[in-house]
């Protein structure tokens, strides 16, 4: 009986190494997912994106039949470059919160003015346009790019913005007293 007992005994923990070892492969893979803030170039394979803008929005399209999200609508404006020599399709990108839970891009891009579509690809040296739409709650992002074939990945951080605000240069009044010449104001006394 003795006997019997320490070959089944290390088989078991010889499977128990086994077991530990791929779990640690599997975190090491995740652990080498770069990441790239928003705005720069994130290559992997052949294809290069970059987040060109981003929208939280509680609709899309106008009145009288605007479109209502379950959460919020998130607009993300992205270019694909292909730097290969053959046409390549783009894979699909997935908006990825901070607990882990991905969302998928939305399959309906009604009222997204440039939408980059569903089957979607990219000519040998140029660059696509066009904004992905997905429904998820105002928070904090990362959007997962694959390479044309699916086998590696990169991550945009997205910054996390309740509004998109466009800055126009429009000139504020000043508050200075009317007797007190404002220094920046053409035909002001320039100062030394």
């Amino acid at each position: 009986m003795r006997s019997f007992t320490y070959p089944v005994v290390v088989l078991a923990l010889l499977m128990l190494g086994g077991c530990s070892k791929d779990s640690e492969t599997d975190t090491t893979k995740a652990d080498d997912v770069r990441t790239v803030p928003a705005g720069e170039k994130a290559s992997v394979g052949h294809l290069t994106y970059s987040v060109v803008d981003s929208q939280v929005l509680t609709q899309l399209g106008e009145d009288p039949t605007p479109r209502i999200p379950h959460d919020r609508f998130m607009v993300i404006q992205i270019a694909v470059t292909n730097s290969s020599n053959v046409d390549n399709p783009i894979p699909a990108v997935e908006l990825v919160a901070d607990s882990g839970k991905s969302y998928s891009e939305l399959t309906d891009g009604t009222g997204v003015t440039n939408w980059l579509g569903i089957v979607r690809h990219v000519g040998p040296g140029q660059t696509e346009r066009g904004e992905l739409v997905f429904d998820a709650p105002a928070a904090h992002y990362k959007l997962r790019f694959n390479d044309e074939s699916n086998d590696k990945e990169i991550m945009a951080d997205l910054p996390l913005s309740y509004a998109h605000e466009k800055t126009n240069e429009v000139l504020i009044p000043t508050t200075d007293a009317p007797d007190t010449p404002d220094a920046t104001a053409p035909g002001a006394p320039k100062t030394k």
